[in-house]
């Protein structure tokens, strides 16, 4: 199993932790529990459970030259299979997120994109990587400027290196500069160049809305997430892997043909892969504390059993278990995946050279 890289957006979150009677009251004092501080977006989320899952990662992003950019390092540095490559830059402060998220509530995100804005991918290095991960394009506005020239400049170059590639995308503010950029062009240019897209169905409804599905689409998540599907494999990606929630996982491949131009880690897959069409419905968590990361963390699950050699129900079962352990406060470690679906340790523990069967 080769080097995998993960680039693009990384923020430092800064969670306080929130009563039920947390609450925005001008000049009032809300008594709150501790901060914790910790790194969030792509590069951390899904680059640290690759990580606890057993990959090698480099990881590839930019931060300030400033306090939290140094805290990103310093908590990148401490993890034994993260290897940082970071541009540090003074033209932005490093990217935060305060994540609101009272209890019983869904959490809501105050974002500043900082050194985000400047992150191209220009300076990635892709060397003899077998997999390349792209994290969060709606919240890198430097890479999807000029119609997303750079994105595919960035995809194109890692193709030609032989290595796979891998996008997830993020929920598009429709405030925000990138709210009003034209996504399906952008998404038109780019997917033929993406072997593996990982978005939710929130993310495309943001960037897309409805009226490119099917006019008969029912409103539910499970049936958008199909239309979806089909409407990226149609655009040219690979493989699709949509989150839809409670519903599931909603996986769909392209033909062998595509496959087999799918760079090393997934070109050797193509006849297990192709054609490929399930929904894998969500792996129930031990307990609840935190959606936060579960996405992500579904992606990296997506992406190492496929590092592995496994088909798709297998694929979407280390990734719907690596979901449902970070939603209830664990590391996705192979350990836990195996505790929630004990089927996928021959693919997880037995197959693993670094450590004895147990």
């Amino acid at each position: 199993m080769g080097e995998i890289v993960v680039a693009g957006h990384i923020c430092v979150d800064l969670s306080p932790r929130l009563g039920a009677s947390a609450r925005i009251d001008p000049g009032a004092l809300i008594d709150t529990g501790p901060l914790r501080i910790s790194l969030g977006g792509c590069v951390a989320n899904t680059g640290l459970a690759l990580a606890d899952l057993g990959s090698d990662v480099r990881l590839h992003a930019t931060v300030g030259d400033d306090e939290l950019g140094a805290i990103v390092a310093s908590r990148i540095a401490a993890q034994p299979r993260l290897h940082p490559a970071l541009e540090v830059t003074d033209r932005a402060a490093t990217s935060y997120s305060v994540v609101v998220e009272p209890e019983g509530l869904d959490r809501t995100f105050w974002h500043h994109t900082g050194a985000n804005e400047v992150f191209t991918g220009e300076h990635l290095a892709v060397g003899g990587a077998d997999l390349v991960h792209l994290g969060y394009p709606p919240l890198l506005p430097g890479i999807v400027a000029d119609g997303g020239a750079p994105l595919a400049a960035l995809l194109e170059r890692v193709r030609r290196h032989g290595a796979t590639t891998s996008m997830d995308l993020a929920v598009v503010d429709p405030s925000s500069t990138v709210g009003a950029l034209d996504w399906e062009a952008i998404l038109r240019r780019t997917l033929p160049l993406t072997d593996v897209v990982s978005p939710s169905v929130d993310d495309l409804r943001s960037a897309l809305g409805t009226s490119l599905l099917p006019a008969d689409t029912a409103p539910s998540p499970r049936a958008q997430a199909a239309a979806f599907a089909e409407l990226l494999l149609a655009w040219g990606a690979g493989v699709v892997a949509i989150s839809a929630g409670e519903d599931g996982l909603m996986l769909r491949a392209a033909g062998v043909d595509r496959l087999r131009s799918a760079g090393r880690m997934l070109a050797p897959l193509a006849e297990t892969w192709a054609d490929a069409a399930l929904l894998a419905p969500p792996i129930p968590a031990p307990a609840f504390v935190s959606t936060n990361g579960a996405g992500d963390a579904s992606t990296a699950g997506l992406l190492f059993a496929m590092s592995r050699g496994a088909g798709p129900e297998a694929a979407a079962d280390v990734a719907g278990a690596s979901a449902a352990a970070v939603i209830a406060g664990l590391r996705p470690t192979a350990d836990e995946v195996v505790r929630l679906r004990p089927s996928l340790r021959p693919l997880l523990v037995d197959a693993s050279p670094e450590r004895p069967v147990a």
